[in-house]
């Protein structure tokens, strides 16, 4: 089956599926991909297309996407969204970089107008066009309901193994749903700590790791509401709506669902914020951010000025290996200051 790989949340994986096609949300390894040669598809000609080294600007995150769209050899095209301005930078370094099919999908920054309303849903309109020409086939309504039911029970069986699952086997559960399906989580010893919460963007495959340093530390995360994790899950389908309208209630779930602070306006980010950290008795708050992302940058001021809990900043430039030392030290003195 061909393959479309993708980032943003607002990207339906649904709709990818019920074109018949794979649809495939990069978790990306920043170590793995910048070692990868893909030797079909690019322009440069040789031996393949060199890894994207550092560009100056250019966040470590959009950097490690770029590379494993590169040489992911199993892809027949990639879809990118206006969510993220360095994203955006990225898609036109992809376009220059391989001749794999691109597309960029428009995704209104706001959201409470009817206006923004129809210009997700027409481009989930020509994203369909760009699926077609990739050798999918436009779904009938039937055909999309039928595939989002799919999606969304696996949503809720991913959702009630948090009683069982450790706090990564539970963010790790949720990113494999967008890759290659739900993971098999398998029950593990639930640890006591301090209830935690993360906040931010998205994750690469090496910063799963603060979920177990956070508990090594002698604190539990369990909110996760990065990009990656339960902020980037879209909520249950209406049933009646869905058999009525199902490309409408896919918009709904997605566009009106999914909160981010790059909104405008982002109350409702902190509106399911608020309710969250409540309802899971969180005591502190992991800010997680990309030293390049200026929207989560300058959230973080916000955040701090409307919650009373204590808010621990880490800023991520891209170096795994050395940023797991500072962040041991840190979350450790952090969670200290909370016992």
């Amino acid at each position: 089956m061909k393959r479309i790989i993708y980032s943003c949340p607002y990207v339906p994986a649904e709709w990818i599926a019920a074109h018949g096609l794979q649809p495939s949300r990069i978790i990306p390894d920043p170590a793995a991909s910048s070692a990868v040669r893909r030797p079909a598809d690019c322009r440069k000609t040789g031996a393949g297309a060199s890894p994207i080294g550092p560009v100056e600007g250019l966040c470590p995150y959009v950097r490690a996407f770029l590379n494993e769209a590169i040489n992911d050899k199993r892809a027949c095209g990639v879809v990118v969204t206006t969510v993220c301005d360095q994203m955006r930078r990225g898609f036109d370094v992809l376009t220059r970089q391989c001749n794999i099919a691109s597309f960029l999908m428009n995704v209104p920054r706001t959201w409470q107008t009817f206006a923004a309303q129809k210009l997700y849903l027409d481009e989930l309109g020509r994203l369909s066009l760009f699926l077609v020409r990739l050798g999918g086939n436009s779904p009938t309504p039937d055909a999309l309901a039928e595939v989002m039911l799919q999606y969304d029970a696996a949503r809720r069986s991913i959702r009630a193994s948090r009683a069982y699952l450790s706090a990564r086997q539970y963010a790790e559960a949720i990113a494999a749903l967008g890759q290659e399906g739900p993971a098999q989580g398998r029950k593990s010893e639930m640890g006591r700590g301090v209830p935690l919460a993360i906040i931010g963007g998205p994750l690469t495959r090496g910063d799963f790791d603060i979920f177990d340093i956070v508990e090594q530390s002698g604190g539990k995360i369990v909110l996760d509401a990065t990009e990656t994790g339960e902020r980037g899950m879209c909520g249950p389908f209406d049933r009646r709506r869905l058999h009525e309208d199902p490309l409408t209630e896919l918009a709904n779930a997605y566009f009106g669902g999914i909160q981010d602070a790059s909104r405008r306006p982002n109350s409702e980010l902190y509106r399911w914020l608020g309710h969250e950290l409540a309802a899971r008795a969180v005591r502190g708050i992991i800010f997680r951010r990309y030293v390049w992302c200026d929207t989560w940058h300058a959230e973080l001021q916000r955040l701090k000025e409307w919650t009373d809990l204590s808010v621990l900043d880490i800023d991520v430039a891209g170096d795994t290996d050395t940023e797991r030392r500072r962040w041991q030290n840190r979350i450790r003195a952090f969670l200290e200051t909370l016992t």
